[in-house]
């Protein structure tokens, strides 16, 4: 389904910017230090030095870990001499200077993070993964700091905290929790062993992130003419034609790369050919996958790492005094208790699954009418898109021309300025890593208020899918307010030849989804780094105004902001938006379930884990397709070893998010369609209630306040189409 395969692998953050979780999240592994000259490098080394944008084409893999090294040494300096000195902790005194510290700190790494992702190289992980154990370590040590704790709660405690802001007082009361979350009232062994678990569970993530771009990246198929690729369009076949030139190969060239991978399963009629490359697709990182000559791949395998992860993580959190690490998961989320977040999951799974296995008798009953009797896992998404086609006479190829991404990016410009009175301009003054960087100032009231980096394109050593991340956080520095800065990435097909990159609307949906996530992070009005933007909001509220932003997508007010044929910017024609808008809710309950099938294997996988008697994640994972799944893969396939979102990312009993979120969304949204979707009053509401606001409140509180009241999923069963049955 495209809105799955879009949404499992889609966003990617860092988690709050409390002084004790700032790096607790990233991901480690141990590497010995290199030899240098300190006092020379530091003259030289561009990540020691203060930058509006971090200056990318200086940043060399050696500068990493001694600018990592020495910047962390100079937070240790501080903050022993800032203990050492405080009498009577105050905002100014104590949080003020830890801000600014980790604020340093975080200028240098993020430019790192973000190049790790984007332009992998040897040198470079080797480098970040280094860096990473140096930033584990560090965040365990605040996290563990007793008299740092004690700080915090005098603070809390006294007369002073009644007259600070609502940003300020929830800042220290997130580090509160943070300590406590972070091991500080343990004894000084389960201290030790805890340091020890976020080691190793650091270094593990990492590993799985890398062998997952490693077995991407090692599986290829070349053809010398295009009649193995017949039924793909023109637009697949020139991004094959030009993969393999950029392989010095004749021909063709597919590759697992979302965009090709995708092209293949949806469009190929050579079933073998779907077959091998669905077969290889499902089987990355792990011991039945295979490279390009055919030869094994199992030193990417991720298995033992999932096996590893899970029974550190449980004991991670038995340490903390939660049963399992579901539970711990929560400590910081919107969600009150495990059984709350199954009730929600299955209610759902249960309203939604009629309309699947209805919509998979469709697609048997289609696909047997093609000649295709026995439809396996390779061949649903061919006739899915076939089906589509021969019910609702469009396909997503049909589309494509009209959205090219020229188009789209400056309609969601427009959609924006309609909605929050904000104005996006390009600025082509920036220091790049890649020619497919953009760069761009948010307005607002004739003052630039934000930026960001947009990289749209899939390439080589580019990790896959599509998220937003940090550049720079809004705070008040004390004699200015730092402005955001924001990574929007994406997966795209490149521009080939005279063509450009055209997207399928399953792709403007992805984009205006990061997007929103952008704003999220770059309208916030809160000065205070640990709760500015996305810092600080509960895990589970986080994919709001992400989600939220894909609705104009779909609205036939905005369609023609971001639409109009590539070659005579004809806009999308009636009968064709006619079409479009009637398959909206196409195969909505096999894609409903599916995402329910990865929440329920996610949160089951972590509230369930016994260590006397542990199941593998992929009996876990049979045991839930058995209780909601429709469609039932083929027993060769481990999605689990690609599952980044839970095993390299900070998803982990926390899929569910994307659910829970698309409830607030959804709601959120349908006060839009009550009062116009470009009612500017309404957009100004959302702007102030929940855009501007960070995490500075709790995000029941925020919705509330926008809504008038709390959510109801009756928005979300209508947009999905499955509300008749609900009721």
């Amino acid at each position: 389904m495209k809105r799955t395969n879009r949404a499992h692998t889609k966003t990617s953050r860092r988690l709050t910017r409390s002084p004790v979780n700032i790096y607790a999240n990233q991901r480690c592994m141990i590497r010995k230090p290199r030899r240098f000259f300190p006092e020379l490098f530091a003259m030289t080394n561009p990540l020691l030095h203060a930058h509006v944008l971090p200056p990318f084409s200086q940043i060399q893999p050696e500068h990493i870990e001694p600018a990592i090294r020495q910047l962390i040494d100079e937070g240790r300096s501080q903050l022993q001499q800032l203990l050492a000195e405080l009498k009577n902790p105050t905002w100014e005194t104590l949080v003020a200077p830890l801000e600014a510290q980790g604020d340093k700190l975080d200028q240098a790494w993020a430019p790192v993070s973000h190049l790790n992702s984007v332009a992998n190289s040897e040198a470079l992980r080797q480098a970040y993964n280094t860096c990473i154990g140096l930033l584990t370590d560090y965040s365990t040590e605040f996290s563990q700091n007793q008299a740092l704790y004690r700080a915090y709660q005098q603070l809390a405690d006294s007369t002073a905290y009644a007259h600070l802001t609502q940003a300020q007082k929830q800042t220290i009361d997130n580090a509160l929790r943070d300590f406590r979350l972070g091991g500080v009232a343990l004894n000084d062994a389960d201290q030790k062993r805890y340091g020890e678990i976020q080691k190793r569970l650091s270094e593990l993530s990492t590993r799985f992130s890398n062998n997952l771009l490693d077995a991407t990246q090692a599986w290829y198929k070349h053809f010398d003419n295009a009649d193995a690729l017949a039924g793909l369009p023109e637009s697949a076949l020139a991004q094959a034609a030009q993969a393999a030139a950029q392989k010095d190969l004749q021909g063709y060239v597919v590759t697992l790369d979302f965009p090709s991978y995708y092209a293949v399963i949806m469009y190929a009629d050579n079933r073998a050919l779907r077959e091998e490359i669905y077969r290889a697709y499902v089987t990355r990182a792990s011991a039945e996958g295979k490279k390009a000559d055919g030869s094994s791949a199992a030193e990417f395998d991720n298995t033992a790492i999932i096996s590893e992860t899970l029974a550190l993580r449980h004991e991670l959190a038995q340490l903390l005094g939660f049963n399992n690490y579901a539970e711990r998961s929560l400590a910081s989320k919107m969600a009150e208790s495990p059984a709350q977040v199954l009730q929600f999951l299955n209610e759902l799974a249960s309203k939604s699954k009629p309309f699947a296995e209805r919509d998979y008798a469709e697609l048997k009953a289609f696909a047997a009418s093609q000649g295709c009797t026995d439809l396996q896992a390779w061949d649903t998404t061919y006739y899915s898109e076939k089906l589509r086609v021969a019910k609702y006479a469009v396909s997503q190829e049909e589309l494509r021309p009209y959205f090219p991404a020229e188009t789209v990016i400056a309609g969601m410009f427009t959609v924006v300025q309609r909605l929050f009175g904000i104005e996006v301009k390009q600025n082509s003054e920036f220091d790049s890593y890649h020619p497919d960087l953009r760069f761009y100032n948010i307005h607002k009231d004739g003052e630039t208020i934000a930026s960001f980096y947009l990289d749209l394109f899939a390439r080589d050593k580019k990790k896959g899918g599509a998220w937003m991340a940090d550049c720079r956080v809004r705070r008040n520095t004390g004699s200015a307010v730092q402005l955001p800065v924001a990574f929007l990435t994406c997966n795209f097909t490149p521009p080939v030849g005279d063509t450009p990159s055209l997207l399928t609307h399953d792709e403007v949906t992805t984009l205006f989804h990061e997007f929103g996530h952008g704003l999220h992070h770059m309208l916030t009005q809160i000065d205070v780094a640990a709760v500015s933007g996305i810092n600080g909001v509960a895990w589970d509220a986080v994919e709001l105004p992400s989600q939220f932003m894909e609705n104009w997508c779909w609205e036939p007010e905005a369609i023609p902001l971001i639409s109009g044929h590539y070659q005579t910017g004809e806009p999308l024609p009636q009968a064709l938006l006619d079409k479009m808008l009637a398959a909206k809710n196409f195969q909505s309950g096999l894609q409903m379930i599916r995402q329910l099938e990865f929440s329920l294997f996610d949160f089951r996988l972590h509230a369930e884990y016994n260590p006397h008697t542990p199941q593998t994640a992929q009996q876990v994972l049979n045991d839930v397709r058995a209780q909601v799944a429709v469609i039932v893969p083929p027993a060769f396939n481990r999605f689990e070893n690609s599952f980044s979102h839970i095993f390299a990312g900070g998803y982990a009993a926390g899929y569910y998010s994307y659910k829970w979120a698309e409830v607030l969304s959804a709601d959120a949204y349908s006060r839009f369609e009550e009062e116009g979707i470009f009612n500017r009053t309404t957009g100004e509401s959302f702007l102030t209630e929940i855009l501007q606001q960070g995490g500075s409140k709790a995000p029941m509180e925020l919705f509330k306040n926008f809504r008038g009241r709390e959510p109801h999923i009756d928005a979300l069963l209508r947009h999905s189409g499955i509300q008749e049955e609900a009721a």
